[in-house]
């Protein structure tokens, strides 16, 4: 199997089935033509196959038990006769195992033949849903032998001793996880300009299953994937698409097996192609997410229509287990390829910069200030001024940037600042703080012997009303450095750098600030210019507030003091993309840093942040303008509405049970 990424299974402290995942295999049988007997064996074999790896749904190609490419021997009713004893057959192995079923054949209704898959669970066939479009153009000729899903005499079909439910109109609705509600579309019923999965999905449907027998021509396999990532994006759902192989006939066509799962418009996984061996693969979707996804999307509820469906329940034992099936990136901001790293670089960069212009151009201004402090947040903010002047055609001397070294400026952090405004061109300032401070800290009578609080954030605020003065005096704006992930903490002085005029940064999470600015090193710089960022991306994350070790070091360092940022940005984005309780963001992280953070620091830290998060909304509240780069924002005037005095003991409460 390929997959966009490698599937490996993550150890949760919780089972995946409590946390809303299902676990669904897809399979694609190695295909004997028209030997239905044989069909049969291998996909019972494949249904214990799945139940042996945790699964509980099997999806099925279009019309695998006697192979889609019969041709005019789908009028021989032995065959037929066949297919029906075979269903029943696999049916009642479902009395045996553990799994629903989802498998394509051809049955008939009062002198009509359909093209059907099959819902099978608990030792019965649970519904029928007939093909709605049958192609016949070009290599299809359906219609010769298939009758399309309208022309049902009646919503039921009788299969040996079962009346089943038959017809579109059916939804198979998981008893003990109600968000699990299946829905069926048959090949090209899903090629269309209206697929039968929309209305679906606005019943209810959050798995979409399509048994296909999709002939591979040159591209085509592109737009394949593309249609089914879209398709499950459109639908806020998981798409499932299971293929006939390469055992079909190749009298005229070659089939490759080529199955995919999307979910939300997130390729999961997909099977190797042209592999004359049964494939079966297994991936964990996430129903509750996609719940969560429809609940806060107004437009998705808009779209509900007034058709009337039939519901059908049906259950599967969930497997014991606590691996998670499923890629689980420890750092879910950052893609993990780097041709697609560096694509979302080269956009986020292009993203700011042109924000930051439409601003300077709104305000006519030639002018801009920006505190350096030799860190990332303010380089990035500095490169990204930087591309803002020169797509202006602005002289990059109207870029003022002021180092304003203090008591706990580190000689690394101070030369590169200086290095890089002279490297870059831009007019270069220094200001020392130390005797405004100690001013400052006499007016109020704070002992200077005291490092507390006040003693850092005075040095913070005095650096900020600097930055404004001197934007006074050039006619300028104050370019603001914090980004996301402080922005998520509170971790920034109220009314110093947490206020500026434009925010640049503002939507960039830390994990993400240095990846940004080491693609501009190796993309836009050369030479000491190129030396000088890559040294300023290996430098401590620290506010330097406090003195500098005795050997000159830097000795505030900000994940020693508010945990680190790989876990921050983790919980960040599951808390605000997807909703998630904090009793899942645990589980989560847990199987994402297995290895690397134990889990009682992952819950301490996850505390942590909530605590953090809820006391510090009142900065967020009135934050400065800027730009909206990902799908996880904070401004309160877009992306998050929260009121500063909500309580946290309810997120809380929701951790205590993993106390050791």
């Amino acid at each position: 199997m390929s997959c966009p990424e490698p599937i490996c299974a993550a150890q949760l402290p919780i089972a995946p089935s409590a946390l809303g995942y299902v676990r669904l295999a897809v399979a694609t049988p190695c295909l004997a033509l028209a030997d239905v007997g044989r069909n049969q064996s291998v996909i019972a074999e494949l249904m214990r196959q799945a139940v042996q790896r945790g699964a509980e749904l099997l999806l099925l190609p279009e019309l695998c038990l006697t192979g889609y490419s019969c041709g005019d021997l789908f009028f021989q009713q032995a065959l037929l006769d066949r297919a029906e004893q075979a269903l029943l057959a696999l049916a009642r192995l479902t009395a045996e195992l553990p799994l629903a079923l989802v498998v394509g054949v051809p049955l008939r209704q009062h002198g009509r033949l359909f093209n059907c898959a099959a819902f099978v669970s608990g030792g019965r066939v649970r519904g029928l849903v007939p093909k709605t479009y049958l192609p016949n153009t070009q290599e299809f000729y359906e219609q010769r032998w298939f009758s399309r899903a309208s022309a049902a005499t009646e919503p039921l079909l009788q299969l040996a001793d079962q009346v089943v439910p038959f017809g579109t109109d059916l939804l198979f609705q998981h008893q003990r996880l109600p968000a699990c509600c299946v829905a069926i579309e048959i090949c090209e019923d899903g090629w269309v300009a209206s697929p039968l999965s929309g209305p679906q999905a606005l019943a209810g449907a959050t798995l979409l299953c399509n048994p296909s027998a999709s002939p591979e021509v040159l591209g085509k396999a592109d737009y394949r994937r593309q249609l089914v990532q879209s398709q499950s994006a459109r639908c806020l759902a998981v798409y499932a698409y299971a293929s006939a192989g390469p055992g079909e006939s190749s009298t005229d066509l070659v089939f490759s097996g080529h199955s995919l799962v999307a979910e939300n418009g997130h390729l999961l996984a997909e099977s190797e192609r042209f592999s004359f061996a049964s494939q079966l693969f297994c991936v964990d979707v996430d129903v509750e997410l996609l719940q969560q996804e429809r609940q806060r999307n107004n437009s998705f509820a808009a779209g509900a229509t007034a058709a009337s469906w039939r519901l059908i329940s049906f259950d599967v034992a969930s497997p014991p287990q606590s691996a998670l099936l499923r890629v689980l990136p420890a750092e879910p901001f950052v893609p993990a390829h780097a041709a697609e790293r560096q694509s979302r670089c080269a956009e986020i960069f292009a993203l700011q910069s042109t924000a930051l212009m439409r601003r300077l151009r709104h305000l006519g201004s030639r002018q801009v200030v920006i505190g350096l402090s030799g860190g990332l947040d303010s380089t990035l903010a500095l490169l990204v001024t930087l591309q803002a002047f020169d797509r202006l055609g602005l002289p990059r001397s109207g870029i003022v940037g002021l180092t304003m070294p203090g008591f706990g400026t580190s000689s690394r952090t101070r030369t590169n600042a200086w290095r890089l405004m002279d490297l870059l061109g831009v007019t270069a300032r220094e200001i020392s703080i130390d005797a405004a401070v100690r001013q400052h800290f006499a007016d109020i009578g704070h002992d200077e012997a005291l490092q507390d609080i006040t003693y850092e954030n005075a040095q913070a605020r005095e650096r900020t009303q600097i930055l404004m003065d001197v934007a006074n005096q050039v006619s300028g704006i104050v370019i603001g450095t914090g980004d996301l992930s402080e922005l998520a903490l509170g971790w920034c002085t109220y009314n110093a750098d947490h206020m500026s005029m434009y925010a640049v940064n503002c939507g960039v999470p830390k994990t993400l600030v240095r990846y940004l600015v080491a693609w501009c090193a190796e993309q836009l710089f050369s030479g000491e210019a190129r030396t000088v960022l890559q040294d300023i991306c290996a430098t401590p994350v620290s506010p330097e507030l406090l003195p500098p070790a005795a050997d000159g070091s830097i000795r505030q360092k900000t994940e020693d003091q508010v945990g680190p940022y790989v876990l921050h940005d983790f919980f960040l984005f599951y808390l605000l993309r997807y909703q998630f309780a904090p009793r899942k963001i645990y589980a989560l992280a847990c199987g994402a840093f297995a290895g690397r953070y134990d889990q009682d620091e992952i819950l301490h830290w996850l505390r942590v942040f909530y605590r953090r998060f809820f006391s510090q909304q009142f900065k967020r509240s009135c934050l400065p303008d800027g730009p909206k780069i990902g799908t996880v924002a904070l401004s309160p005037r877009g992306d998050w509405r929260m009121p500063s005095d909500a309580a946290v003991a309810l997120w809380l409460e929701d951790l205590e049970r993993f106390d050791g």
